[in-house]
């Protein structure tokens, strides 16, 4: 005698994949607001129940709290695709000289540096340091506006003679009224590599360490 198999308990197509049942974030946080307020409303007092104002506002925070997970996971995933932008941008950066905030420059016959001003400046004068902190040379910008400045020192000292090369420091000052203007030097480095870690995407300078994309002013 032939039986037939209760179709409930048999599904032909569970070979082929099944449906996938795991539950965000969201669905469980509202599963269980779900859960404490149909508790609330069984235990709730016969002489006093919930109004509607009640259930109502309680609906509407579960709605909230809905729709800020959503709002979570969306910026997660834009600030994820932010990320890997940043390092594809960084990656073509790789060989390149940039101008970043540092006080030193090499010197090799010549060398470029730059100044970064908060704001216009009626005089700018960058002196240039030897090993010893001795100024050797000030170089005199006159006014500038606000913002990065690239400069080349072509090697020459206040007397004319042509310094050795190595490693220099330059220091700024800039003034506009008589009152000092903020104003940073910015030194030259080739980008060797690039990294990410938890301070996001980084650029490797060699000696002068690594800084982040937001560092640099200027790209050659």
């Amino acid at each position: 005698m032939s039986t037939i198999q209760d179709a409930t308990t048999v599904n032909p197509f569970a070979p082929y994949g099944t449906k996938n049942t795991a539950k965000s974030a969201a669905d469980d946080v509202q599963d269980r607001f779900l859960k404490l307020l149909v508790t609330q409303m069984k235990n709730q007092d016969p002489l006093n129940p919930l109004d509607n104002g009640q259930v109502t506002t309680q609906l509407a925070q579960i709605s909230t709290v809905n729709g800020i997970e959503k709002l979570n996971a969306t910026i997660e995933a834009m600030a994820s695709s932010f990320t890997s932008g940043q390092s594809l941008q960084a990656a073509t950066m790789i060989g390149k000289d940039v101008l970043v905030p540092g006080s030193t420059l090499q010197l090799a016959g010549s060398s470029v540096f730059g100044v970064e001003l908060a704001q216009a400046a009626d005089q700018v004068k960058v002196s240039i340091h030897d090993a010893s902190g001795q100024v050797i040379r000030v170089i005199d910008l006159n006014g500038q506006s606000a913002g990065p400045l690239t400069l080349k020192w072509d090697g020459k000292t206040s007397d004319g003679a042509q310094a050795v090369d190595g490693v220099y420091n330059i220091s700024v000052s800039a003034l506009r009224d008589e009152e000092k203007i903020e104003a940073q030097t910015l030194s030259l480095a080739t980008v060797q590599g690039v990294s990410q870690g938890n301070q996001g995407v980084r650029l490797n300078l060699g000696a002068l360490g690594t800084v982040s994309l937001a560092d640099v002013k200027e790209i050659f």
